[in-house]
């Protein structure tokens, strides 16, 4: 009896340190991204780029993702080797923001965008849906931890782009090349650390299928209702998250004439709050519910992008910031959980990959419309359109129909 507990301790906590290489991980997936909102306006200015033109860049990554997510996630649900798979991501991440470091062509770098779209989308079919299967009864939480990684490098990166802008005086260009370190570093520890044991069979009874039975599987898959409307909301509130993040370090790099640092340090706060929300809608939604912890977070969203809007260049719209990372990042984990809650345990792949397929297509949409708006009417307009989209977002969380786990949960 003593060896079979001491056993099952020592397989919980190398499970938990697994979460941990994980979450790392998807920082560093974030951290790229990150640092570039920081030094778009450098690069428009450099190169005389429109709003528009900027919000193209962006608008090309998503496209490539929301054409290549889904294929992503059927590929993971066939393949073993998931550390495998995490590490290429990785790779596949950081080298175009390298290449784009000694680009002076605007086709280069929008080419270099969407081949990050490409890549990206390996991360989180591999990483969301194995989560979910080493902790099933606490999906909302593992996803928050994880999801909080990826707030730990949006938070961290503008600060140290802003810093080796301001004070080490580095352009924007070496920032990019010495960008890819972090990420090589990181795919390696994941090659060493996490290759065995994503390369065990699984745990959670499904049956790994092949690359057939996964497309046979896909009919299905897409008549589950909670997956459509999942997928719909979610693209309204990337529109919503992507728009900001590429327009908000615009907004108070012109508009409000804050240096790189500053404009980083913003945009820390923004993603500290985020990533102190995570765990804690992680949690409730496992005991209260994923419906209630979504409505609640998109709600107070809407609220605060219009006291930012009506604070205008004031010291309050600052303050704002913080306020509003915390309720439109507390949102992801969540929906990533309902999501594995309602959908075939081995299609989480490509369960995850049409979700994030389609939310691509709304942030793709988002940059590029809040770029028009600029244009013609100011930055300050855009967020009027952010705080319509994730109006829209609820209201498709608010009509959704009751799932079983729901109903599962009330009669409990």
């Amino acid at each position: 009896m003593t060896a079979v507990i001491g056993s099952s301790e020592k397989t919980e906590t190398r499970s938990m340190s697994e979460v941990w290489v994980v979450t790392l991980g998807h920082a560093l997936t974030h951290w790229y991204p990150a640092t570039f909102y920081v030094l778009l306006p450098l690069i428009g200015s450099e190169m005389g780029l429109t709003y528009g033109q900027i919000g193209m860049i962006l608008t090309s990554q998503y496209i490539a993702g929301a054409i290549s997510n889904l294929p992503g996630g059927m590929f993971v649900d066939s393949v073993g080797r998931k550390g495998l798979l995490m590490a290429t991501s990785l790779f596949w991440i950081g080298v175009p923001y390298f290449i784009m470091g000694f680009s002076n062509a605007y086709w280069v770098i929008v080419t270099c965008s969407a081949l990050i779209g490409i890549g990206n989308n390996l991360w989180h079919p591999t990483a969301i849906p194995w989560l979910g299967q080493r902790y099933p009864e606490r999906k909302g939480l593992v996803m928050a931890w994880h999801g909080m990684g990826g707030n730990v490098g949006d938070a961290l990166a503008p600060l140290a782009a802003g810093a080796l802008i301001t004070y080490m005086l580095l352009s924007w260009r070496q920032v990019m090349m010495i960008n890819i370190l972090p990420g090589v570093v990181m795919a390696i520890l994941i090659l060493w650390y996490l290759g065995k044991s994503t390369a065990t069979p699984r745990k959670d009874g499904a049956p790994q299928l092949s690359a057939m039975e996964v497309l046979k599987s896909l009919p299905s898959l897409f008549r589950n209702k909670t997956l459509v409307f999942l997928s719909t909301s979610s693209a309204f509130r990337s529109m919503t998250q992507n728009g900001l993040m590429a327009f908000l370090p615009l907004y108070l790099a012109k508009e409000m004439g804050y240096s790189p640092w500053s404009v980083g340090l913003c945009m820390f706060l923004l993603q500290a709050a985020g990533f102190i929300a995570a765990p804690i809608a992680g949690h409730m939604s496992d005991k209260m519910g994923r419906r209630n912890v979504i409505m609640s977070s998109m709600i107070m969203t809407c609220a605060v992008l219009a006291f930012m809007i009506f604070a205008g260049r004031s010291p309050l719209f600052v303050a704002f910031i913080a306020l509003l990372g915390f309720f439109l990042f507390a949102i992801r984990p969540v929906l990533q959980a309902w999501l594995l809650d309602a959908t075939p345990k081995n299609l989480g792949g490509s369960a995850i990959g049409a979700m994030f397929g389609v939310q691509a297509l709304g942030s793709a949409i988002g940059p590029f419309i809040c770029g028009a708006i600029a244009d013609k009417y100011g930055l300050l307009s855009t967020f009027w359109f952010l705080a319509v989209t994730i109006i829209l977002a609820n209201l498709l969380v608010f009509v959704m129909p009751t799932t079983p786990q729901e109903q599962k949960a009330k009669a409990a």
